[in-house]
């Protein structure tokens, strides 16, 4: 078995033609998050915590955000080609859990949602909880943290 950490942030953003999506669902918001894919915090830190665990480096390798082809991509889409690769690599998700730090959205209103989404996905369990950051007024945008439990596959 194995362990990854990851870590992912993006600042507020004012445009409102984009969605603010999180956990891949996506949020009534009056703005979104800056991001050259759809700004998915909590499925960015997943994919780094899992490439991580497997040693197979982070997002940013796989996914570089100068590559037109991840212009406001559907970061669901991603993990999936994250799990197909660890998958490949002979390992399979136990679990990934998520702390969302943010002053807003409340993720407790969709967090069934994500849950069931990203669990899907992962076909393993999957928990996310929100955070308020206490007396950090200024945060200007949202963070998770993520971390998962891989083992190799047994045939």
């Amino acid at each position: 078995m194995r362990i990854g950490q990851g870590f992912d942030s993006h600042q507020w953003d004012d445009d409102v033609s984009k969605p603010l999506i999180l956990g891949g669902i996506e949020f009534d918001s009056d703005s979104s998050l800056k991001g050259h894919s759809d700004g998915d915090v909590i499925i960015h830190a997943c994919i780094d915590s899992l490439l991580g665990a497997a040693g197979l480096g982070d997002i940013g390798m796989f996914f570089p955000d100068n590559d037109p082809a991840y212009k406001n991509v559907d970061s669901s889409e991603l993990l999936k080609i994250v799990v197909s690769k660890l998958y490949d690599e002979n390992w399979e998700v136990i679990n990934v859990d998520c702390s969302v730090i943010a002053q807003r959205p409340k993720i407790s209103l969709r967090k069934s949602e994500i849950e069931r989404k990203l669990s899907k996905i992962l076909n393993a369990p999957f928990s996310v909880k929100g955070k308020h950051p206490e007396g950090l007024e200024t945060l200007n945008g949202v963070m998770c943290l993520a971390v998962s439990l891989i083992q190799e596959r047994h045939e």
